[in-house]
């Protein structure tokens, strides 16, 4: 059936924009069909939405940037040659030789910070980010994503200008200054979840929502060996530099992202007619809404079984996450005895990879649901265990390589290759479940994981407690694959990609806690109904 749309789309405001039907399943993205919509899409090269993903991606590259220079700044920043340790290390590997060639980032820097000092300071950022994740979700959904996005990312770039005289000033100060940068930074990505939900037609999310998170990746990239070498250069004292150019930066592209970025479909003045019939007419007319202003189904969520499933995954691949980035380097250092040169390669490899098979394993997904050779809810199960399931075995073969520091790095450079695969699973399953919400609960499930992902480097210190061994760090990896692979089986048990109920407030009834248990947990009768439930 053809979409009827009047002149103005702001008129069309309810059951006149039909899409079709005939080739609709339960198992599709909302209210979507599987099959592309009657309405054609437009011709133009540079469509408006891809101008919101480019502008998406530059966004959330920045505010990587931003969050991990400290990491690479704080090497010129604090006075290593009196930094005394305490830490015992025992184990079979054999030290190779000299690890470290002299470098302008060690050495006499401006601060006395201790190793615990340093690691508040790394960490202070999180408890600002963590905090704000569920209101950035819920202000872009009643205010725009535009509005809320921009304003992160904004806050996040002022605050990242103001460190170096903020550190100059005193610990504390840092500290609170670091703290007010995660409380910007958190709001940025589940707005972003809230804006794909409003621009992103249902057989485009997984290629698009790979190609705009994967900014996160191509910050870090960039990031960590521009900073490097701005904190060696003398001019402005060097490692000032480092948080001048990517706040600077983040600064320009706030001025532009307000010029040429609009909520919705409906309320961009540029787009074309065909692209905006095109995506309004793939959403579906309550989908495609500019904001809502109703009351939050807080019960309904929290009665739904398969937003727990993406919750518990997301905690396990943010667990797996943590020990990699802030244990996999100590272990390769201490243990495998790795040169700093080698270890700073091995740590930008996997966000490498990993940005690049995003793109493949994304554009592969959306292919094989719209070839119809997968259901959508079958196609986030798969990716979603390759994300999980793959890099766990890495952790598991890098333990049982010991010594042989050639295959160590083998391993963990192709298994993360896999980690690209989650932007086709449990990431955008928000969208799926309720894209009128999605934004929000993006933040409660991000939030949640990164909680569960501070736990891993608090636990791997009591299993290590100062006393390195190869046989503690076993079980270090081992603990990490578990998590993963246990959160996942779960995803893949109780996952859906169902629209739900409460997306539509005024018909959705009242939630029913058993009634959700009964139709997500039926008996499993083989591979085939789990992965398409």
């Amino acid at each position: 059936m053809a979409a009827i749309l009047s002149d103005n789309p702001l008129d069309n405001d309810g059951p006149d924009l039909v899409i079709n039907e005939s080739r609709s399943r339960e198992t599709s993205y909302g209210t979507s069909s599987l099959g592309h919509p009657s309405v054609v899409d437009g011709k133009e090269c540079i469509k408006a939405r891809f101008v919101v993903g480019f502008m998406g991606f530059l966004g959330l590259a920045l505010v990587y940037a931003m969050r991990v220079n400290l990491s690479v700044a704080i090497v010129a920043m604090v006075n290593n040659t009196n930094q005394p340790s305490d830490i015992n290390v025992t184990g079979p590997c054999r030290d190779p030789g000299p690890k470290l060639s002299p470098s302008p980032l060690t050495g006499q820097g401006e601060f006395d910070w201790d190793a615990r000092t340093q690691g508040i300071i790394l960490g202070s950022f999180f408890y600002g980010y963590v905090l704000t994740q569920v209101p950035g979700g819920r202000l872009a959904e009643q205010y725009g994503a535009k509005k809320i996005f921009g304003w992160g990312i904004f806050i996040t770039a002022i605050f990242t200008l103001l460190s170096p005289p903020a550190a100059r000033m005193g610990e504390g100060v840092f500290i609170f200054v670091r703290v007010l940068e995660g409380l910007g930074e958190g709001v940025t990505f589940p707005s972003m979840v809230a804006m794909l939900a409003r621009w992103v037609p249902p057989l485009e999310r997984n290629t698009f929502a790979a190609a705009v998170y994967s900014g996160s990746n191509f910050g870090t990239i960039i990031a960590m060996p521009l900073s490097g070498y701005l904190a060696s250069v003398e001019w402005m004292g060097g490692w000032p530099l480092a948080f001048y150019v990517f706040g600077g930066l983040g600064v320009i592209w706030c001025v532009v992202w307000w010029q040429i970025i609009f909520d919705s479909p409906l309320t961009h003045p540029r787009i074309s007619p065909q692209e905006r019939d095109y995506i309004l007419a793939s959403l579906g007319p309550d989908n495609a809404q500019n904001k809502d202003d109703g009351d939050f189904p807080w019960v309904d969520i929290f009665c739904c079984l398969p937003f727990w499933a993406i919750m518990i995954t997301q905690c396990g691949m943010a667990w797996a996450f943590y020990t990699q980035l802030t244990e996999m380097p100590t272990y390769m250092d201490h243990i495998l005895h790795f040169s700093l040169e080698a270890n700073a390669i091995l740590t930008s490899i996997p966000y490498l990879t990993s940005w690049i098979s995003s793109l493949c394993f994304c554009r592969l997904a959306d292919w094989l649901i719209a070839k119809e050779y997968l259901s959508p809810v079958a196609s986030m199960k798969i990716f979603n265990s390759l994300a999980s399931v793959v890099p766990s075995l890495g952790f598991i073969g890098a333990a049982l390589a010991g010594c042989d520091r050639q295959l160590v790095m083998v391993i963990i450079s192709f298994t993360g290759t896999f980690v690209g695969a989650q932007y086709a699973g449990n990431q955008m399953n928000h969208i799926a479940l309720s894209p009128r919400y999605a934004g929000t609960m993006y933040g409660m499930t991000n939030g949640v994981a990164n909680l569960c992902g501070f736990l891993a480097p608090y636990t791997i210190g009591s299993i290590i407690s100062n006393h390195e061994t190869v046989g503690r760090w076993q079980v270090v990896f081992f603990l990490a694959a578990a998590v993963n692979i246990i959160t996942n089986l779960i995803y893949v048990i109780l996952g859906s990609a169902k629209e739900q109920p409460f997306n539509h407030p005024n018909t959705n009834p009242k939630p029913n806690f058993n009634s959700e248990i009964d139709e997500q947990t039926e008996p499993l009768l083989g591979v085939s109904e789990v992965l398409h439930r």
